[in-house]
């Protein structure tokens, strides 16, 4: 994958700068691309915004494109810095681990660090409509491409690995996908329609206190489902051995008795 552009500068203290100036024009670019979308930001009012002339923004990113694709490098990284310790924790106990409670636990980690982007209000709201357009599809595919790349594909394949094997299943199976989605859906309308969830519970905003009430609910749940999905693999196992050790001992499938030779089969 191809990154943004960053010239060279000259001596250290240039360099610093230069790199002040480029996130400046970043944090402008991300707050204007979520208000207004990528066709109607202009270069010119990101310009203005993060406080450059507009031949700056062409200094560092060449074009309005290079601009967008900064942002999603800048936003995939900041998000990763939060998720990849969890990540590699998972990881880690996958690898180590075959008892399903570590397991388990390992899955609610996960999902405690995701409901934590999820329900916490960004410092900004045009960051938050910054994810929404880039998910709604209408932005350029640039930005879901890396987003998808370094955050999404690492953070789901931990996350369907840990299910997997609960379950009992390859890791590619589409059962251990889709109850990845149906256990993440608890909460993801939190993310994308707040405004209607909060309306259904009657409150007015997500505070500390009700953050931590629906964040329980939804760990119980996931505890009780993931525990409920290890039953029947367990279940499922001490079937086949059962049905294993009862077949008679040197016993092979019966052959269907050939016909006397010269005789017509049906």
């Amino acid at each position: 994958m191809t990154e943004t552009k960053r010239p060279r500068r000259s001596t250290e203290g240039g360099y610093a700068r230069g790199e002040e100036t480029r996130l400046r024009i970043i944090q402008a670019a991300i707050e204007l691309f979520g208000e207004h979308g990528f066709v109607a930001a202009s270069t010119r009012d990101i310009a203005a915004k993060a406080g450059v002339n507009a031949p700056a923004l062409q200094y560092y990113f060449e074009n309005k494109e290079g601009v967008y694709r900064a942002c999603a490098e800048h936003l995939a990284d900041e998000v990763w810095s939060k998720f990849e310790p969890v990540v590699q924790r998972s990881a880690a106990t996958l690898e180590t681990a075959d008892d399903d409670a570590s397991l388990i636990e390992a899955f609610i980690e996960l999902q405690d660090v995701m409901m934590d982007k999820a329900l916490q209000a960004p410092s900004a709201p045009a960051l938050k409509l910054f994810f929404v357009r880039e998910q709604g599809g209408q932005e350029p595919q640039i930005a879901t491409d890396i987003i998808q790349e370094r955050v999404r594909r690492p953070l789901n394949k931990v996350a369907t690995r840990i299910i997997a094997k609960i379950c009992g299943t390859a890791p590619d199976n589409p059962l251990a996908t889709v109850r990845l989605i149906a256990l993440h859906g608890q909460f993801s309308l939190f993310q994308m329609a707040p405004r209607s969830m909060l309306t259904l519970l009657g409150w007015s905003s997500l505070d500390a206190e009700k953050i931590a009430f629906v964040k329980q609910t939804v760990f119980s749940n996931s505890r009780a489902l993931l525990q409920m999905w290890a039953t029947e693999r367990a279940a499922t196992g001490a079937a086949a051995h059962c049905a294993a050790d009862d077949k008679p001992e040197g016993a092979s499938p019966r052959r269907k008795k050939a016909a006397p030779r010269g005789t017509a089969r049906g």
